[in-house]
């Protein structure tokens, strides 16, 4: 199962990339947990300095813009290959 965190204060901008986070995950099809992190103690972890994040699996798979949800797909996509649960 996918771990999928978005990291980000809660801005605008972090709210969108939860949503499309979101709408990745059901056009998945596979079981994943979406948690929403804003503890900035996390986010610096992380080595965020540009909100918003995705972090796929422990990684970070990008930050500091919001991808679509179709770019994200292909992010969580890759990400279900290398744990070889796809």
């Amino acid at each position: 199962m996918l771990n999928v965190k978005v990291l980000g204060p809660g801005c605008a901008n972090c709210q969108r990339l939860e949503q499309n986070t979101n709408e990745a995950v059901a056009m998945l099809g596979q079981p994943a947990t979406v948690e929403k992190v804003s503890d900035v103690a996390v986010m610096m972890s992380y080595g965020i300095l540009r909100p918003p994040a995705l972090v796929v699996n422990g990684k970070v798979a990008m930050s500091g813009r919001v991808p679509s949800p179709s770019e994200i797909l292909s992010l969580l996509t890759t990400a279900l290959a290398e744990s070889g649960a796809g």
